[in-house]
């Protein structure tokens, strides 16, 4: 099985973003995404895992279920609220059910300004990177921030911060975000300071106005307000709604390719139908994304 490192490398490419079930009807939704998603021949399949280790389980079981699948998984894991041991036994446990790829992530606090995120053992996803290094994961990626981390105290800071992580990574992937700029000022801000792994650019196809904006709210991405205004003005039209948010990431995906990025990583919130319309508007079949 080949690393998620290797298949960027290969060329143009998409990967793709699934959450564990939460229900039967979850469950019922990530199964028609999985069956609808791998005609596009995606390079890796990014599982979350839940702040503070809620979805644990659940995402366990999914990663390791897609080894012998189809789709290469790539584990998602988070470093606050949990013990040094805990998170060792997780990572030696994907190890032994021949789990290569992984995630390093520190992990979202909430959204709520009462609810706190505790603070784990290993306070900064590179170190949660260097543990999986001694647990001999073969490739190992960080999330990148194209508009900033919204925890940074500085924007200078953040920079460092980003380059420190994505230096001991074999790759990064980024937040979505709206504007192609951001992605390519990362992109050059990351190689200034020495930090060469390539940089995969993260894409949320707009389905739901409410579900962007708790989203942003979490990752400090910015709507561009001439989108919002129009996402606004049918928000009573679901339909709509999607054919702009369709129309909006096609146009940021063309832009992206255009200019240079390896491939495209779609957040696809468990629905596959926008990143496949997406995906047609870009004229790509499935012989010709791997």
């Amino acid at each position: 099985m080949s690393t998620v490192a290797q298949r960027i490398g290969a060329g143009r490419f998409v990967s793709f973003e699934l959450w564990p079930p939460r229900s039967s009807a979850s469950a019922q939704a990530l199964e028609e995404a999985l069956h609808e998603l791998v005609s596009l021949g995606p390079a890796f399949v990014a599982i979350t895992y839940g702040a503070g280790g809620s979805t644990r389980e659940r995402t366990h079981d999914l990663v390791v279920r897609l080894v012998n699948s189809p789709h290469l998984p790539l584990a998602h894991l988070t470093c606050a609220a949990h013990h040094r041991r805990e998170l060792v036994e997780l990572m030696q446990r994907y190890r032994a059910a021949g789990v290569d790829n992984l995630l390093a992530l520190h992990g979202d606090p909430p959204l709520s300004a009462v609810e706190r995120l505790p603070e784990g053992d290993l306070r900064y996803a590179v170190k949660l990177v260097r543990l999986a290094r001694e647990l001999e994961f073969p490739c190992v990626g960080v999330a990148l921030h194209p508009e900033g981390h919204p925890a940074a105290s500085t924007p200078e800071s953040d920079w460092r911060h980003q380059a420190i992580k994505l230096r001991e990574a074999d790759f990064g992937l980024t937040q979505f975000f709206h504007y192609s700029e951001d992605y390519f000022a990362l992109v050059e801000e990351m190689r200034s300071r020495g930090a060469q792994a390539p940089i995969v650019p993260g894409v949320m196809p707009i389905t739901n106005v409410r579900q962007l904006e708790r989203m942003a709210a979490m990752s400090g991405t910015s709507i561009p307000l001439g989108l919002a205004e129009r996402l606004h003005a049918v928000a009573d039209r679901p339909e709509e709604i999607r054919r702009i948010g369709v129309e909006h990431a096609t146009a940021l995906c063309r832009r992206l390719l255009d200019y240079g990025a390896p491939g495209l990583h779609f957040y696809t919130m468990n629905r596959a139908s926008a990143t496949l319309e997406i995906c047609a508007n870009l004229g790509w079949e499935a012989a010709a994304v791997l």
